[in-house]
């Protein structure tokens, strides 16, 4: 969670330099392109997010580690191999990407083509890296994860691109500087992965025993028959994210664009606790299910949801109170946007409290039905942005995409309940969400009315939710199971 925290927030410094340090234009050019190398990427992963936790964590759980290396080379080779070609593929179709985006401005498609090149030599580097680091998370190992991707890589790209934006104040830096700058933590983080994966598989590797070749064959056809699934959902999954981004770009221009980006840039910081969170729980519950657990995948999901909850509502109310100020952070041009931080956060308080309902979907073994969610998701928000986006702009998107997270957490929310029996209302959860509308919904809202809606009364409102937050945290630190984080309870856990 920490990690996820340092992620999140050197995200929206970067967002806050990019803004600042390119014209509204070539921000929006970069955010599109960054959004197609994110697409492309997605592509190019085959699902294995998925794939490489549940089927390392069923190996274990079922006495087949033997085949543990057997399940690590299917699932990377194929994402090299198609990450490289991929790459190759934007490279050739940059222009076209850019005459989509950022038609109108001769500049600035020219800045766009270079800056998706640029992007597309680190693309086989950016599939690897979270291929490799997924494989180690399938031995229940987070520490890669946290400090190669949210500690390592967040840090280089802050300090890249902050170069990038320093130097802009003595040279003209454009946007193929800033996405080199963007894009080269990729390299170390990358070759840190793939050791860290060498040690952790070595280290749990058993001993004088050989797979047999069919055994080999029979876990390359089911590792690829639960994943092929989860590889179409994931790209779908990122299209949902990224896609309105681009039609934004070409169906109200790249300032619109640039507005979105920026106005739910917040959304990130979302993102990271979500997979911090899940990320840690999906091993654990991959075992839980493939015993037939029931009872501990529902603890586990349930725990989960309730620190979600409580970790994310407070950031979602804080954004809507403040969303004026947050958005003026990055230009007084940027204060539009105001409707659509509002939109966008009701949407992420109604996901969130579903939890990471798509992952427990996942670990059930039902990944055609995350497919056919996903689907059903982005044919909403394309088809709502594509109605919209010409007359409202990027508060159409907002709408496609709040309408799309409603759809895409209510249908697994059903599914989950009915063929696993797991739901997310726990005591925790319940908890959580009630203190976090008190504190964060009501009491700030509460002292506006009385103090005025001036900078001092906003600062005291704000200061007075944080205390009565952390005092109700406290309270309730037993039904919120915020005893897992004790560190002698850690140490003892270690220990045994």
């Amino acid at each position: 969670m920490a990690g996820s925290a340092l992620a999140g927030g050197t995200g929206v410094v970067v967002t806050w330099i990019v803004a600042r340090g390119l014209g509204a234009e070539q921000a929006g050019a970069f955010f599109a392109a960054t959004a197609a190398f994110v697409l492309v990427g997605g592509c190019a992963k085959l699902g294995t997010q998925t794939g490489l936790v549940y089927w390392p964590a069923r190996l274990r759980a079922t006495g087949r580690e033997h085949l543990l290396g057997a399940c690590l080379r299917t699932g990377l080779t194929p994402v090299l191999v198609l990450a490289t070609l991929l790459g190759a593929a934007m490279w050739i179709a940059a222009p076209s990407i850019a005459h989509l985006t950022a038609a109108g401005s001769p500049h600035v498609v020219a800045e766009h083509i270079a800056g998706l090149r640029i992007l597309a030599l680190f693309l086989p580097l950016q599939a690897l890296t979270d291929t490799l680091l997924t494989a180690t998370r399938g031995y229940k190992a987070m520490r890669p994860t946290v400090t190669l991707d949210r500690v390592l890589r967040s840090a280089l790209q802050l300090l890249c691109v902050g170069a990038a934006g320093v130097a802009t104040l003595w040279v003209g830096v454009t946007l193929p500087a800033f996405a080199l700058a963007w894009a080269v933590p990729y390299l170390p983080v990358t070759v840190l992965a793939a050791v860290a994966l060498r040690r952790i598989y070595l280290t749990g590797k058993p001993a004088r025993f050989r797979s047999r070749r069919s055994e080999r064959l029979d876990l390359r056809r089911d590792f690829w028959r639960f994943t092929g699934p989860r590889a179409l959902a994931s790209v779908a999954q990122l299209a949902l994210q990224r896609v309105d981004v681009l039609l934004v770009a070409a169906l109200a221009g790249l300032a619109p664009a640039a507005v979105y980006a920026v106005a739910g840039r917040f959304v990130v910081l979302i993102q990271f606790a979500n997979q911090g969170i899940s990320q840690s729980v999906q091993p654990r519950l991959a075992e839980a299910l493939a015993v037939g657990d029931r009872r501990t995948a529902n603890h586990l999901y349930q725990t989960a949801t309730g620190w979600l909850v409580l970790v994310t509502w407070p950031i979602n109310l804080m954004v809507i109170l403040l969303a004026p100020v947050y958005l003026g952070l990055f230009g007084p041009g940027y204060r539009s946007g105001t409707p659509v931080v509002v939109v966008l956060a009701c949407a992420m308080l109604f996901a969130t409290g579903c939890g990471m309902v798509d992952m427990v979907l996942a670990m059930a073994g039902r990944t055609s039905w995350n497919l056919a969610n996903v689907l059903v998701a982005l044919v909403v928000t394309v088809g709502l942005d594509v109605l919209l986006i010409p007359r409202y702009g990027a508060l159409g998107a907002a709408i496609g995409l709040a309408c799309a997270l409603m759809a895409n957490n209510l249908l697994p929310l059903v599914q989950v309940g009915r063929a696993a029996r797991l739901h997310p209302f726990g005591r925790g959860t319940l908890a959580a969400a009630a203190l976090s509308v008190a504190c964060f919904g009501v009491l700030p809202r509460a002292v506006l009315a009385v103090a005025g809606s001036g900078p001092a009364a906003l600062a005291l409102a704000s200061g007075l939710a944080v205390a009565a937050f952390g005092a109700g945290a406290w309270l309730l630190r037993g039904r919120l199971a915020l005893g897992a984080f004790n560190p002698r309870q850690l140490s003892s856990r270690r220990t045994d």
